[in-house]
């Protein structure tokens, strides 16, 4: 897979689980909002390549619940460009992993304002010519932040946390191809190639390259950026046998 181009969009991916719900089954507000930052941060900081702070939020209506088990999807795109600000508007879909079902949760426009210092350059670069996406190609792409806490000693990421993000790509990938509850049956190659630092951008690409009868087997690249640059390199590739599997969690074949 070559290195890609999302079209000014940045797109984070997670799944719902017990811990980030309430009594209800449903996900927290404030874990929703957590996401919708984040990929507004990347979205600002992408594109001035200036140290951003989240400075507003218009009102955030919630009109559908994600749930448990549910994957729920950011997207994020910067809509006006000032001398040291930013709006971005950020979407935040709910998608049932077996019924592919999608729902809009909420839809809000977050301000952000880049922190003067050597890294910010004023003023910011202006809004883009608006181009349309890119039409899909049978890749997943998504996007994550290394912070602090997923680090080594050397500043790092770890190898885990690397693998842990690779192997949530595969899951949603394959679970979007099949439609079906995915489990990992193997890794069966992992190449890392360079360090990921904190504070870079990774962005995770995976595609379904071969489908058996209860089987999937994914490739995942994981790319590096570094925000203030937009420098960018191939830090690890990794290829990922998933199985579908019924209530009992036996394999079972593949629909279609």
């Amino acid at each position: 897979m070559a290195e890609f181009d999302t079209g000014g969009v940045v797109r984070l991916i997670d799944m719902v689980f017990p811990g980030d719900t309430n009594h209800h089954g449903t996900l927290f507000g404030g874990v929703a909002l957590a996401h919708m930052d984040k990929v507004a941060f990347l979205a600002a900081t992408r594109h001035g390549r200036a140290p951003f702070v989240t400075a507003a939020s218009q009102k955030i209506d919630f009109a559908a619940p994600a749930r448990a088990g549910d994957m729920v999807e950011a997207t994020g795109r910067v809509v006006r460009v000032g001398t040291r600000s930013v709006d971005v508007e950020v979407e935040l879909v709910a998608e049932g992993p077996v019924s592919g079902e999608r729902r809009l949760c909420t839809r809000g426009q977050f301000t952000l304002v880049a922190v003067k210092g050597p890294d910010t350059r004023l003023p910011l670069p202006p809004l883009p010519v608006e181009r349309a996406e890119p039409l899909p190609d049978g890749v997943l792409r998504m996007a994550e932040m290394v912070f602090p806490p997923q680090t080594n000693h050397y500043g790092t990421l770890y190898g885990g946390d690397g693998l842990k993000m690779m192997g949530k790509a595969a899951f949603i990938a394959a679970s979007r191809h099949a439609r079906a509850v995915m489990v990992m049956a193997a890794s069966d190659r992992i190449d890392f190639a360079s360090p990921i630092r904190s504070g870079e951008m990774v962005e995770l690409a995976a595609r379904v390259q071969r489908v058996g009868r209860t089987s999937l087997r994914v490739a995942v690249e994981l790319w590096a950026e570094d925000l203030m640059n937009g420098a960018r390199r191939q830090s690890a590739t990794a290829m990922f046998t998933m199985v579908a599997v019924d209530r009992d969690g036996r394999p079972t074949p593949l629909a279609g």
